[in-house]
């Protein structure tokens, strides 16, 4: 039998996913052989301690025994009428529960979702950097990215003129990541109207990745595109895995909110795709309710004196002290994005970098490549350790990058 037979797709050869890539697996070698590592390159709270409350393990466990059969395809009725309610207390409308999805995580209703719009060679407009999920999810289904910029020189924000002047008669969609990961960049009110009106005048679909929404800093705040977007169709993205540390759960949820009738073909694409796999994880789906009723309760970890607060704190700090690393304070999210600066190592590769800290400061992070940046010069970390480690990260950080200053530029070798 011809080896060739068994040769992956070729859709996957332009698909990645560097935060559980290659460096990831070289980490796993490394602990195999008793290393101990500083892990900074995925958002797990409860593997930094920050567990989900305890009113959504008691609601898991009171409903356990209605778990068993499989659900309705969309979700439980009662969840998805909770988020119906949620929703509309924060000023987005929905037509009924109906235009509620809830799945396996944002993961899966984001790769739904694609499936449902997208004709082969159809456009998406994503942000860059972007979580790498959008880019590759819009290849597997046909699609085609095409990124808007996003720098550090405008504090990670996107400019709607640029964005306006990338679409084409095949772009379907504008995606945004609000909070973003993995800047931290929190999008203003202004900034969303301009977005929107970009959406309205070309027909476009919007797709708000909102996962981190209520996870903000010293008074700034996220607002849900879709209490701005009016008729303009609108597909919002949440879930249990950050806001309330529950990543395990697999528990996501899909708001469709704009003209019902421009949106009932999609959503009876999506009641379809959704129908084909059965249905979500029951067990997380009880948790929703529960959930919903302590939504402003992250503000204990984001709030001065919190744990997020201050350790986004020591990177500040840290950054500031560093002669080597610049950075846009991250506003909200759980992550930090800073750079090495061109002017004190004109020369850097993020990917060898990041392989060389892992190797020698055992220290593993995600390269800003990972997020679909070229040339990139950024070093992702995850906010979720206690500030004492992340002083630590930032300390190693720092001596692999003095280490490859030394041996490129004269004035750093030392006696």
């Amino acid at each position: 039998m011809s080896a060739n037979r068994f040769v992956p797709a070729s859709r996957l050869d332009q698909v990645r996913y560097d935060i559980r890539g290659p460096l990831s697996q070289r980490a796993r070698e490394l602990e195999q052989a008793g290393i101990d590592l500083l892990r900074l390159n995925i958002g797990n709270p409860a593997r930094f301690g920050l567990h989900a409350p305890a009113a959504l393990q008691e609601a898991i466990a009171a409903n356990l025994p209605k778990a068993d059969p499989y659900g309705h395809e969309l979700g439980l009725e009662s969840a998805r009428e909770a988020l119906r309610l949620d929703a509309a207390a924060r000023g987005i409308a929905l037509a009924d529960a109906e235009h509620v999805f809830i799945g396996n995580g944002v993961s899966e209703l984001i790769d739904m979702a694609l499936r449902a719009l997208l004709e082969s060679g159809d456009e998406v407009l994503l942000p860059r950097p972007d979580y790498p999920l959008w880019s590759a999810a819009t290849r597997l289904n046909g699609g085609v990215p095409r990124y808007y910029d996003c720098p550090a020189a405008r504090g990670h924000l996107p400019d709607a003129g640029e964005i306006d002047a990338l679409v084409t008669p095949r772009t379907r969609a504008l995606v945004l990541i609000n909070p973003n990961n993995p800047t931290g960049a929190v999008y203003p009110r202004a900034l969303l109207q301009a977005l929107v009106e970009v959406a309205r005048r070309h027909g476009l679909l919007l797709l708000s990745d909102e996962i981190y929404e209520g996870i903000v800093y010293d008074g700034a705040q996220s607002l849900p595109l879709a209490g701005l977007s009016g008729e303009v169709p609108c597909l919002s993205f949440g879930g249990l895995s950050k806001v309330w540390r529950a990543c395990g759960y697999r528990t996501g949820w899909l708001l469709l909110s704009g003209a019902p009738r421009a949106l009932r073909p999609l959503r009876d694409a999506l009641q379809l795709l959704a129908a084909l796999r059965l249905c979500a994880n029951q067990m997380g789906q009880w948790a929703i309710a529960a959930a919903l009723g302590l939504r402003g309760d992250i503000g204990a970890l984001t709030a001065p004196g919190g744990r997020l607060h201050a350790t986004r704190a020591a990177l500040i700090e840290g950054v500031a002290g560093s002669e080597f690393l610049e950075l846009v304070a991250p506003a909200g999210a759980i992550y930090g994005f800073p750079a090495v600066r061109r002017d004190v190592l004109p020369l850097f590769d993020d990917q060898s970098f990041a392989l060389d800290l892992l190797e020698q400061e055992h220290v593993l992070l995600t390269p800003g490549s990972g997020f679909n940046v070229p040339d990139s010069r950024h070093l992702r970390l995850t906010l979720l350790p206690p500030p004492e480690m992340m002083c630590e990260v930032l300390r190693r950080i720092e001596r692999a990058l003095a280490r490859r200053a030394e041996a490129a530029i004269p004035r750093y070798a030392r006696a």
